[in-house]
């Protein structure tokens, strides 16, 4: 389409909304990335300002995400149900909806443990924590930036063993703990970091769901502390007491 000059529609409106009913239509596909700027400049027949203008409104409304060097792409929305009982564990929360799901560890640390982790666990301010950073994915699309919070004493191995095992629940097997259950979780909600964002590819407009948890062995004894992050336009929390 070509804008219309001397509509009384600013022109770079008239942009935004030709680009908002390609991608209402599915011309351009979830996780898709838009044209250059210089290209849409010429496509529309205007400048890169305009152009960067309708971008910014298309971001604003949630329908974009824009990553500083890579592009400007159509963000993937997708509603997963992360639901909270007494065992929460993604690899089942995702196959109970036949969904495909994939964790990717994105950091692996030991750092002194702070205030709410120490309290959490039974541990003193400043011991050593075991935190694995870990990228949660459902069907593709970043869903669950997750920070595992464990005792270093305890089980100062596991880290190997999970890049080993590729799962908690089984390394933990692997280190003595037969199973665990949740004892408390709770759910705040927030604006995403820069860094946030990126990893869960989600636009600006977009807040975070935080759910703070509490993970305890069989003897009832501390065992994780967790703190997921869910981009709010890809989950819904479902309270399921006793599940």
């Amino acid at each position: 389409m070509t804008v219309a000059r001397g509509s009384g529609v600013a022109l770079w409106k008239q942009i935004a909304e030709a680009l908002a009913g390609e991608i209402a239509s599915n011309a351009l596909r979830p996780s898709e990335r838009l044209p250059t700027e210089g290209d849409l400049a010429t496509r529309f027949g205007v400048n890169r300002h305009t152009v960067r203008r309708a971008v910014q409104t298309l971001e604003d409304r949630g329908l974009v995400r824009v990553e500083q060097g890579r592009g400007t792409f159509v963000t993937a929305d997708t509603l997963y149900d992360y639901r909270l009982g007494d065992r929460v564990r993604f690899t089942d929360l995702v196959a109970r909806q036949a969904r495909r799901g994939q964790g990717e560890l994105v950091a692996a640390t030991v750092e002194p443990a702070g205030a709410a982790a120490a309290a959490a666990l039974d541990l003193r301010e400043g011991a050593p924590l075991v935190v694995l950073e870990i990228l949660s994915r459902v069907d593709g699309l970043p869903v669950t930036l997750g920070r595992h919070g464990f005792s270093g004493v305890r089980f100062p191995t596991l880290a190997d063993v999970y890049l080993e095992e590729g799962s908690i629940t089984r390394a933990l097997r692997r280190l003595g703990v037969p199973d665990y259950t949740r004892r408390r979780t709770t759910v705040t909600a927030r604006a995403a970091t820069p860094e946030e964002r990126e990893r869960l590819e989600m636009p600006r407009t977009v807040p975070l769901i935080v759910a703070e948890s509490l993970n305890v062995d069989p003897d009832g004894r501390p065992l994780e502390h967790g703190v997921a992050r869910f981009a709010a336009n890809r989950v819904q929390i479902v309270f399921e007491p006793g599940g």
